[in-house]
This record gives structure tokens, C-alpha cells and sequence, in this order.
């Protein structure tokens, strides 16, 4: 007969439930007991806001400064507000056939952008800025009318995103020496975009990172459920807060282009920002918002901007045959009335 000496049994029986106490506390620290950690701040002239999901025991190890110094490193690439950012020298450097060495952030920033410039046949365009300054929607003196019809002639010969070679070896060349790059309607996508590959490598899994608008989600929120984006009211009155659709949103990106709150107007016709490349014009096609989802920002940020110039037409034909990509188009009818156009997967909320 087997005897168990009594001390040893209790002894035994006390480890047993310390380890059922601490597997207890770690599910608990684990499941329900998650915490959304909050930064945010400023960059790209806009605010930005990144939420991570953690449990209880996760320390940030310095990760807001890790964001800002990753913002600050793509911004002083490609603004066009830095007298020395990459851009800036790419843009003074009047040379024609010149290689110009860019870093690997402004090559990825172009790769897109080319893709999105030959998807969208021109509709976005990375060198129309000189065309947004006559209309005086840049940093010129804003205009109470339209330019002369000779002006935006000579402002197109400045315009082209062709005439920009990219090389394999990261490098860029002009065939015109006046021509000059904005990125600004691509290069908040890709800043979400690094924002998000800093998170992962940090081993975060639930976050959400927005800048401008701009915006990817990955995993869930702290109650578990999918993280949930608004679209704003595409009207010029409308609260940032105020939503007109909501999005389910986890392991994508979503951006949001808009003309309802920068335009003019001139015996009777409105005038907005959005400008087509092709002919020097403000479009005149009632689109008032278009939403693009995808698998990275940086894509949905140039396309939400050549959906706009497009229009519902051609821009859900194009939409539809792009794997991983939807998108919503939000059209002004005449009266006032607002219509939504859906690209074939497209599933808001509400």
C-alpha cells in the first residue's frame, strides 16, 4: 500500500491552484482585460491618430516617438513644403535626362502612383499642380473666376506625368525641365501605410492608424468587435463627426476623396479643387465623394482621387475589374439629392 505524506499532498494541491489562478489572470489579461492605447499628433499638415489594442502587461517601448520619427523621415522625402525634402530637389532640378537618386520610400510612392496614373489613363496625375495654382486652389491667391482659356493652355505644357522616368535602380529623370511633382494625393496613404508595417513588426495585431482621413485596420477593437469608419457628409456644412456611411474594417485600407468643401463660384457655376489633368479643367461630373477600400492606403489614396475625376461611370468599371478593391461614389444630383454608386463587393454598415 502506497502512503502519501499529507504536507507533501497539500503541498501539491496549493501549486494546482496557483497555477489555475495564474492561468486565470492571463486570460484574463488576454481576453477581456484589453486596453486602447491612444497617439496622436501632427505631420503632412494634417493630424494623424493610431490606436493599438493591447492587454494590460504591454508596455509602447517608446512607440510614439518611433511614429513621429517615421512620419518625419516620409515627410521630409516627399513635401513639397521642404525647401531641401527630396521632392523639393527633384522638382529644382531642372536638368532633362539628369538621373536624379531617390530613397526607398519616394520609389514606392512612385511605383503606385504610376500604376494608379496608367489604371486610371491620366485621370490622376502627380504633376498638376501648376494647374491647381491657376485655379487658384494651391497656395496663389484664391480666384473669384475661371482663367483665360490661354492660360490653362500654357499651364498643360507644365503638366504630365509621362514626361517623369522611373528607373530601376532608384532614380527618376524629366523630359521637361519645367515639369515638377506633388504627391500629396498619394503620400499620406503611404505614411499610413509604414505606420502600419511599424505596428506589425512591433507585434501589435489589433490597431487602427488614420492620417487626414486616411485609414488601415487590422485585427479588432478592445470589445472584440471589427473596427467601425465613417465616411463624412459629403456637404460643405458637415461636422467632421458627422457620418453618411459606416464601414466595417479590419486587415484593409480605406481613403476618402472629396470636392464639397474647396470651390468657387462664377455666374452660376460651381468650380471645385478637383482638377483634370487631361484638359485643365475642375470636373463637372457632380461627384462629390468617392471612398476606395483596398489591401494597402497608399493604392486607395491615389485611386479615391482618380475616381473623383472619372466619375460613377468610369470609375466602377475600372473599380470592378481591380482584385481587392471597392469603392463607393457619391453623386450631387440636381435638386440636392445625394446617390450612392457601389463597386460589386461594396458592404457599408448602414
Amino acid at each position: 500500500m502506497i502512503r502519501i505524506n499529507p504536507i507533501a499532498k497539500e503541498k501539491a494541491g496549493n501549486r494546482f491552484r496557483l497555477l489555475i489562478i495564474l492561468l486565470v489572470c492571463e486570460a484574463f489579461l488576454l481576453g477581456c482585460g484589453q486596453k486602447e492605447n491612444v497617439f496622436s499628433g501632427r505631420t503632412m499638415g494634417t493630424t494623424y491618430t493610431v490606436k493599438v489594442v493591447s492587454n494590460f502587461l504591454w508596455q509602447d517601448t517608446g512607440l510614439h516617438e518611433k511614429i513621429d520619427a517615421r512620419l518625419d523621415e516620409i515627410n521630409r522625402s516627399m513635401s513639397i513644403y521642404i525647401a531641401d525634402s527630396e521632392i523639393s530637389r527633384f522638382n529644382q532640378n531642372a536638368t532633362v535626362g539628369e538621373k536624379f537618386r531617390i530613397s526607398n520610400d519616394f520609389m514606392q510612392v512612385m511605383q503606385t502612383a504610376n500604376k494608379v496614373y496608367l489604371l486610371s489613363g491620366g485621370a490622376w496625375d502627380g504633376t498638376v499642380k501648376p494647374l491647381i495654382e491657376l485655379w487658384g486652389f494651391g497656395s496663389a491667391v484664391a480666384r473669384d473666376k475661371p482663367p483665360a482659356a490661354e492660360e490653362i493652355k500654357r499651364g498643360l505644357k507644365n503638366v504630365g506625368f509621362s514626361s517623369i522616368r522611373i528607373t530601376d535602380n532608384c532614380c527618376l529623370t524629366k523630359n521637361i525641365e519645367s515639369i515638377s511633382l506633388d504627391l500629396a494625393s498619394i503620400a499620406k496613404g503611404y505614411a499610413v501605410d509604414q505606420i502600419a508595417e511599424l505596428l506589425k513588426a512591433g507585434g501589435a495585431d489589433n490597431f487602427l492608424v488614420e492620417i487626414g482621413g486616411e485609414v488601415y485596420a487590422s485585427g479588432h477593437r478592445k470589445d472584440g468587435n471589427p473596427w467601425k469608419v465613417g465616411i463624412n457628409v459629403p456637404h460643405a456644412e458637415s461636422s467632421a463627426n458627422q457620418v453618411y456611411r459606416a464601414i466595417s474594417l479590419s486587415g484593409r485600407a480605406m481613403a476618402t476623396s472629396g470636392d464639397y468643401r474647396n470651390f468657387f463660384e462664377f455666374d452660376g457655376k460651381r468650380y471645385t479643387h478637383v482638377i483634370d489633368p487631361r484638359n485643365g479643367y475642375p470636373v463637372d461630373n457632380r461627384v462629390v465623394s468617392a471612398t476606395v477600400l483596398a489591401d494597402n492606403c497608399t493604392l486607395a489614396d491615389g485611386l479615391a482621387t482618380a475616381l473623383m475625376v472619372m466619375g460613377p461611370d468610369k470609375g466602377l468599371a475600372l473599380v470592378n475589374r481591380l482584385d481587392g478593391v471597392e469603392c463607393l461614389i457619391v453623386v450631387l444630383q440636381a435638386g440636392g439629392t445625394l446617390v450612392d454608386h457601389f463597386s460589386k463587393g461594396f458592404a457599408p454598415d448602414n
